[in-house]
């Protein structure tokens, strides 16, 4: 199965600061010894990385695209980008407020590009929620 990383999911997995790190890099392991490691990213997701590690964790833009370059570029995982091309109108519809915009639009994405989005919110219908 490939897990389309949200941006939560992918900022944890990128830094070990992360309240969440050891839960996602536990989960991420687990599918690596059972050969099932295969991730995606998308535009989104990644300038969403690129902004949280600048604004929250303090480093420079360039350092946080070093680090996401990085992650991408493991041994370990396999690491694919989803270019993304849905307009607003494939929102599910369970979109109802602006706050659930964006998790809608990367579920819709993951399931036409054949993957399920991995995510640590609870909250979001056809989810992976990462144990």
């Amino acid at each position: 199965m490939r897990f389309l990383l949200d941006v939560n999911t992918l900022v944890a997995f990128g830094h070990e600061g992360h309240q969440f790190y050891v839960r996602v890099a536990e989960w991420a392991a687990n599918l690596a010894r059972e050969d099932k490691a295969e991730f995606a990213t998308t535009a989104i997701c990644e300038l969403g990385f690129v902004r949280i590690m600048s604004q929250v964790y303090g480093t420079s833009v360039s350092q946080a695209k070093e680090l996401l370059a990085s992650l991408k570029e493991s041994d370990v995982y396999e690491f694919s980008f989803i270019s993304d091309d849905h307009d607003a109108s494939k929102l599910p519809a369970w979109v109802n407020a602006a706050k659930h915009t964006t998790d809608g639009h990367l579920v819709e994405l993951a399931k036409e590009n054949g993957c399920v989005l991995a995510t640590l919110d609870e909250k979001i219908p056809g989810v992976f929620v990462i144990p």
